[in-house]
């Protein structure tokens, strides 16, 4: 008893099947050559027989074509074994003669329905003359009963090819789909180090300009540059102030000029609403009119707005319009001075801004900046594709322990028992 006991738990679990994962399409290949085999081994046997059934069964039907009945039987029965027996001749020996390929898998379809077809014949017509041929209708269902008996056992065998070789067939699958893995993780990597190497040369040129730029200040162009922008900014103050008094002047007598445009409308004085529209025109235009064209327009707006203002139809309301329209003349020539210094001071900013622009330094600062803002943009977008690349790798990751738990379980399934599937380096 002690030394069965001894021996009981000593006893070693039996060591896994080794399979390197390199030779797993070889031995599924091997493995499913083998159900193969086993399936034409366990069919040649039934196959054969069914063929020599039907064969004999086409003998058997033949020979009931040409019996003779018995003749005391009911003339009724005579009658119907006379029109069924053609009938059911004919479609039996369609039912034989129908040709069985070779390879089993096809062959067992095509014996099914042969055999479906005799018992629908003998179900059919064949009823009516079991009672005028009973010995021969009875040798005639043996010998469908025999067809129908091997053929379960091809189902058998089927049944089992089949499901070994859908074994085989998933397995494939999984394999290939670890490889196909395998390699676009491979190409992943290398996605990845051209990203790098990418990212580290966009780097290393926005460092470059970085200390371009820090150099910029302390050149000995600046100061000639600083001038320039200094200059710059002057003018265009004097511009700005320029562009303020127009403005102040040529609003407050545009506002006046709207009023009489209103009494103009009332009064029906059409020639007068076209002067007083078109000098409101010139005055509210975004670009400066010409100083000449300004003065020949005021030049005639100017008295129906103070034949207005002297009849008492409009109201002068603040200093700035009194002081206008009690000198029309000498607003004339300042707003027409005004236009004219406005135009000058617009032109003197616009050379000294591209005096600016054209300087050295200032060429290289901005085409400094264009290029680092290009190149902070290449960076970020290299840095959402590396971002994007690492979520496809984690995603593909999260798969394979599912993969691999499917794979090891279906080798087993088809090996019968444990298995060990070595990954070589």
């Amino acid at each position: 008893m002690q030394n069965f006991i001894k021996k009981l738990l000593g006893r070693k679990d039996p060591e896994p099947i080794v399979i390197p994962f390199d030779t797993l399409p070889v031995w599924l290949s091997e493995r499913e050559k083998s159900a193969r085999t086993q399936l034409i081994s366990r069919t040649e046997d039934p196959v054969k027989k069914i063929r020599d059934a039907m064969a004999n069964l086409q003998n058997i039907v033949n020979t009931i074509a040409k019996a003779e009945h018995d003749p005391e039987i009911h003339p009724k029965l005579k009658s119907i074994a006379k029109n069924s027996l053609p009938l059911f001749v004919k479609a039996m020996n369609s039912s034989l003669v129908r040709e069985l390929p070779e390879d089993i898998e096809n062959f067992y379809p095509a014996a099914v329905e042969s055999l479906k077809s005799c018992l629908n014949s003998t179900r059919g017509q064949g009823r009516y003359l079991q009672i005028v041929f009973p010995e021969e209708m009875k040798v005639v269902r043996t010998g469908i009963d025999t067809i129908g008996r091997e053929i379960n056992g091809i189902t058998a065998a089927l049944t089992d090819y089949r499901k070994e070789k859908t074994l085989v067939d998933n397995i494939l699958n999984l394999y290939n789909a670890f490889v196909d893995i395998n390699i676009d993780m491979g190409k992943a990597a290398d996605k990845d180090q051209r990203i790098i190497a990418r990212m580290m040369e966009i780097s290393d040129r926005i460092e470059a300009i970085e200390k371009e730029e820090q150099t910029l200040p302390v050149d000995e162009g600046m100061a000639e540059a600083a001038g320039l922008e200094s200059a710059l900014k002057e003018t265009e103050t004097r511009r700005d102030t320029m562009a303020r008094t127009y403005a102040a002047l040529s609003m407050t007598a545009s506002h006046v000029f709207r009023k009489a445009e209103k009494i103009a409308i009332k009064q029906k004085h059409p020639a007068e609403i076209s002067i007083l529209r078109h000098t409101m025109e010139l005055l509210s235009d975004h670009e400066i009119p010409d100083s000449k064209e300004l003065h020949d327009t005021l030049a005639v707006a100017c008295p129906v707005a103070e034949r207005m203002i002297a009849s008492g139809e409009i109201q002068l309301k603040n200093k700035e319009e009194r002081a206008i329209f009690s000198d029309t003349r000498q607003f004339s020539l300042d707003i027409c001075r005004s236009c004219t210094d406005l135009i000058t001071g617009n032109e003197t900013c616009r050379i000294a801004l591209e005096k600016l622009a054209s300087h050295p330094l200032r060429v290289r600062a901005k085409s400094l900046e264009r290029e680092k803002s290009q190149l902070e943009i290449m960076l970020k977008k290299e840095q959402h594709a590396r971002t994007e690349l690492e979520e496809w790798k984690n995603k593909t990751n999260e798969r394979v322990p599912a993969l691999r738990d499917e794979l090891q379980k279906n080798v087993e399934k088809l090996a019968g028992g444990s298995v060990q599937i070595r990954i070589d380096k």
